[in-house]
């Protein structure tokens, strides 16, 4: 007999050991090296997070089209409604249903894909109807399949069961947001370019006259002596430090760009030394890698080397970065990283790494340890003592331990308006809690509707920046109409004015890794209805927030959730019961907000130029009663910009409770303490009759009636001047 013929070889695949892009070669040394898994998640059909991606919060079936891609990119005017991988990737997906939460972590940087299948993609809310009645219909089932260039299969299931569970479970993986120093919880003003000191001043200046509140100014790349980072450039900026004690005299603060692609230039020291220990990123030739980017030809100092990362945080000394004081803070943009004259404007696949990895296995890290070196930098120049801030462009799982991140280059037109809300929420879903986007629209020239109506939406999101485009108009608040100019600065001064809210919500995402801008079935897990919404969403567990996305709008339709549970306008206090759609009617001047019932929000009603104007003034409290007249909330003070709260318990965190009719405070954390000079100006409490009288009772005994005033119409009781410290305890009786 014939002997048998051996099988025969399969064919390779083109591109399995060497592929081209354009006019681009990948070397593939290892030849084909991904690795894939498919989870199945019956009873689900409700999947979130992966970000990040400009799309609704809740992904899409990706049958018939392209999966999602994560894969860190300088994407050019993105466009919006779409799977194509942006600035930076967190490989966490979360499922939800009533009654069950849950995650699924692929820890994994090289670039990744996630298809996403459903068993009831199509089928219209009538056709499920029709199964259920018919006794038939499968049950809902989502096919999740993850697919990465290289790595290894390493994956974390967080089993929830509650959505806080799995956010706390991958807060415990991955770390938590760091706690911001508190002036980055205000107003950002930044375009590139501000052009001199001289600009600086003006602007500053527009914000003093118009009496508009504004914490910190940021200069773009135009700031640095030919696109050199950690320089100034002589002609424009000739004196930094002065112009930064003159900010900090003024309570406001200034964040300058550096970036991580590196001017070749022999007289440029970063370059040279850099080069000197070798420390770049290599070609797979063994030679120093070279790109692209802003400065021209530009070198790309290895992050995923600690010595690099070493090297990189000392940079940040004040006798290092010439002309840098307490007063200056840092943006790291383009550290994806970007490369213009790279494949898809990016580094190259074989490009090695410090311990001989090729870039393909770790891209997605990349600008992580961008974040983290300089985060270390800003640390280590104050001894340890001072909080950082930090925003970066480029994100992977963990980048919240090291400051902000913003959804990039965006457009100035209404769908990227409205798109900031499912990105940040996603964002927010993924660990990375402070989140903003650029306010107005980076390209182009938004209207003065548009621009109003961003300001208001950009107020209640985490993250609070103007930010526009070199070819851009100017457009400073008091550059729009006087009338617009009212609407901007009312939506700054609600900000300021909810600030203690919102740092008390970063303090307890800091400590239990929950979101701050959350989606509305993560308060409401069982009700079916909020699953699919991503354009209104919460403030912590307080506050829920429906901005005005729409052009020429005259009414919004705001979701009202929870059964049994009541709602407050912020802005007319009136009451409504829940679960409702309320049609808001609205005018430019209205932000849709609405207490919750049941809690308590801590405010600073006084208008001032900062936050650290702030510092003594007086609280108010907002006591929103639930339809069982009962309420609870709590306030988180420290100093704001140091880590003594974590290394002395230097804080304070006050639990408020309303119950048969009195308000209480109370120490929620005994274990801090903190003199300050913080104290109760005014009670507001929604939903109460008019009581016979108003008794304070103060930690020693003492007994003083207060003086009140009640607005029957709304059932709205104000207390005025209680005058206890915000840190003691006393109670308040209505009788």
């Amino acid at each position: 007999p014939q002997p048998a013929e051996p099988p025969a070889e399969p064919e390779e695949e083109p591109g399995a050991w060497e592929e081209t892009f354009k006019t681009h070669t990948d070397s593939k040394p290892y030849g084909p090296t991904s690795v894939g898994l498919d989870f199945s998640l019956p009873g689900f059909e409700h999947v979130y997070g992966i970000p990040e991606h400009a799309d609704n919060l809740r992904l899409r079936p990706t049958e018939g089209g392209d999966p999602y891609r994560l894969y860190n990119l300088d994407v050019f005017q993105y466009e919006v409604f779409t799977p194509m991988a942006l600035y930076g990737s967190v490989p966490l997906l979360l499922a939800h249903r009533p009654r069950l939460s849950l995650g699924l972590f692929w820890l994994n940087a090289a670039e990744t894909w996630v298809d996403i299948g459903s068993n009831t993609a199509g089928k219209t809310l009538f056709g499920k109807l029709l199964d259920y009645m018919q006794g038939g219909g499968e049950t809902p089932q989502t096919e999740v399949r993850w697919m990465s260039e290289s790595g290894v299969i390493d994956v974390f299931l967080l089993l929830g069961p509650g959505p806080a569970d799995v956010t706390a479970q991958y807060g415990r993986l991955t770390g938590t947001q760091a706690l911001p120093p508190l002036f980055s919880l205000g107003y950002h003003q930044s375009r590139w370019n501000y052009q001199d000191e001289a600009d600086v001043e003006a602007v500053e200046r527009g914000f003093e006259e118009h009496e508009l509140p504004l914490d910190v100014l940021w200069l773009d790349i135009e700031h640095a002596d030919g696109k050199r980072y950690f320089t100034w450039d002589p002609a424009k900026f000739p004196n930094p430090r002065g112009m930064l004690e003159r900010l900090a005299a003024r309570k406001r603060r200034m964040v300058s760009i550096v970036d991580p692609h590196i001017k070749v230039d022999g007289g440029y020291r970063v370059h040279t030394e850099l080069r000197a220990r070798g420390l770049f990123v290599k070609t797979k030739d063994g030679n120093d890698y070279e790109g692209w980017c802003w400065p021209g030809s530009s070198a790309y100092p290895d992050f995923t080397n600690p010595e690099m990362r070493e090297w990189w945080a000392n940079m940040f000394a004040y006798d290092q970065y010439e002309g840098s004081t307490e007063a200056l803070f840092t943006w790291n943009d383009m550290n994806e990283p970007s490369v213009f004259s790279g494949p898809e404007v990016t580094m190259h696949k074989d490009a090695r790494h410090f311990g001989g990895w090729e870039h393909r296995e770790l891209h997605n890290l990349y600008g992580l340890y961008v974040h983290k070196a300089t985060a270390e930098g800003l640390i280590r120049r104050s001894g340890g003592r001072l909080r950082p801030f930090v925003l970066s462009r480029a994100f992977f799982a963990g980048s919240q331990r090291y400051g902000a991140v913003w959804t990039g280059d965006n457009t100035a037109d209404w769908d990227h308006l409205r798109i900031s809300i499912p990105m940040c929420l996603s964002f927010g879903l993924a660990g990375l809690a402070f989140c903003g986007a650029d306010v107005g629209g980076f390209f182009q020239n938004p209207g003065a509707e548009l621009q109003v109506r961003w300001y208001q939406a950009g107020a209640f999101q985490p993250f609070f920046r103007a930010h526009a485009h070199l070819d851009t108009a100017r457009r400073e608040p008091w550059l729009l109409s006087p009338e617009h100019l009212a609407l901007v600065r009312a939506a700054l001064r609600r900000r300021y004015a909810l600030l203690p809210t919102w740092y008390t919500a970063f303090y307890h995402c800091h400590r239990q890794g929950i979101p701050v801008m959350r989606p509305l079935w993560m308060e409401f897990p069982d009700d079916p209805q909020t699953f699919a919404m991503d354009d209104q969403y919460m403030i912590d567990r307080v506050l829920l927030v429906h901005p005005v996305t729409e052009p020429g709008a005259r009414g919004v339709n705001v979701y009202l959730p929870g059964e049994g549970e009541v709602w407050y306008n912020d802005e007319t206090h009136e009451q409504h019961r829940a679960p409702q759609t309320l049609y808001v009617p609205v005018t430019l001047s209205t932000i849709p907000v609405f207490l919750r019932g049941g809690t308590v929000i801590p405010r600073q009603d006084r208008p001032r130029r900062s936050t650290e104007a702030m510092k003594s003034d007086p609280f108010t409290l907002y006591v929103a009663l639930s339809p069982q007249g009962t309420a609870q909330g709590d306030l988180y003070l420290d100093d704001g910009v140091s880590f003594d709260y974590a290394t002395k318990n230097a804080f304070l965190h006050r639990h408020f409770s309303f119950a048969n009719g009195t308000l209480t405070s109370s120490s929620a954390d005994p274990s801090g303490s903190m003199s300050s000079p913080a104290w109760l100006e005014r009670v507001v409490i929604l939903g109460v009759g008019r009581p016979e009288s108003a008794l304070l009772t103060t930690h020693d005994g003492s007994q003083t009636p207060l003086q009140f005033q009640h607005d029957p119409e709304h059932s709205v009781l104000t207390l005025r001047r209680p005058g206890v410290p915000m840190g003691a305890d006393w109670s308040i009786s209505l009788r």
